[in-house]
């Protein structure tokens, strides 16, 4: 179909704009990443396609189109986090803690990085994944290798300088064919979004109020579970197992963040191990978080 017709869809305001269809969700993220369309066209449908809002099936389309130009390989016993592409602005990352306390439980981490997205100008995985030296149980996967055609987009994104509906989608590839999966949310309507468009692909599913969208809990928060068609909510609170960790408001430098994972404090310690005991849980290697809790702390 010819480009304009989807700007159409979602540019003409409030009476004239429509949802996609799947299949047409589909074939307009096929000419996107083939650039097919011009870069002022994909930024006026991105635009204009978050403003409308996105539909569950668009949603399924875009992310059906992406599987056809991603580079797969897989990663047995594994569970992948998706983190956002724009990065954590205010607080450190937590994940290669979390691997090292995870050593011994035979579950591998996925995750994946690329260069800053819009809108947040955090510290990207990316910057945190190349600059210190990653557990072997930590594996780490570049779009620039796997998924090209939407690390390409990554500029004429930086122009537009706006979150579109690809922040949304982008977060969980399942480039290592993982079983289990986990990503932060915002705001508890895109639950169901994620649920809706995610569900299918993973045998278990996981969405978190992380840290800055981010799969990682810093504060009490809510965790929910996908799986079989129902979702259950589960409200994790660090003071519980008696953590006291005070996340930041303030902007911190990649340098800080580096540092407080070589020398993590005592309180970031208990966070981590809280993490990874969600991330047991998530992959069912624990009943409870509790449970895993208890088992990481010996």
């Amino acid at each position: 179909m010819d480009f304009f017709k989807y700007i159409h869809a979602v540019g003409t305001g409030e009476k004239g704009n429509r949802d996609l269809t799947l299949q047409e969700a589909k074939d307009m993220m096929e000419q996107v990443l083939k650039r097919s369309a011009y870069d002022e066209q994909i930024a006026a449908f991105l635009l204009g396609w978050r403003l409308k809002p996105e539909t569950t099936d668009e949603f399924r389309g875009v992310v059906e189109a992406c599987d056809e130009f991603i580079q797969k390989r897989a990663v047995p016993n594994s569970i992948e986090l998706g983190y956002p592409f724009d990065g954590k602005a205010n607080n450190p990352f937590i994940f290669p803690l979390v691997a090292k306390i995870l050593e011994g439980s035979g579950l591998n981490l996925v995750v994946v990085g690329d260069d800053l997205a819009p809108a947040k100008k955090g510290i990207t995985l990316k910057e945190i994944a190349t600059n210190i030296e990653l557990n072997k149980n930590i594996h780490y996967f570049d779009r620039a290798d796997f998924f090209k055609e939407m690390h390409d987009l990554t500029q004429m994104r930086m122009r537009l300088g706006l979150r579109t509906g690809l922040n949304t989608i982008e977060k969980l590839p399942n480039v290592a064919s993982s079983e289990y999966a986990i990503t932060g949310v915002f705001h508890k309507p895109f639950v169901k979004k994620y649920v809706d468009t995610f569900e299918h692909r993973y045998k278990r599913l996981a969405l978190i109020q992380g840290n800055e969208g981010t799969p990682e809990l810093f504060s009490k928060g809510r965790l929910w579970i996908a799986e079989d068609g129902s979702v259950e909510e589960i409200i994790v609170d660090p003071e519980y197992y008696g953590i006291n960790y005070t996340k930041s408001w303030e902007k911190i430098t990649l340098s800080e963040s580096l540092e407080q994972l070589s020398n993590p404090s005592d309180e970031f310690l208990k966070l981590a191990r809280l993490n990874a005991a969600v991330v047991l849980f998530v992959a069912q290697k624990a009943s409870t978080i509790k449970e895993a809790y208890e088992m990481l702390n010996g």
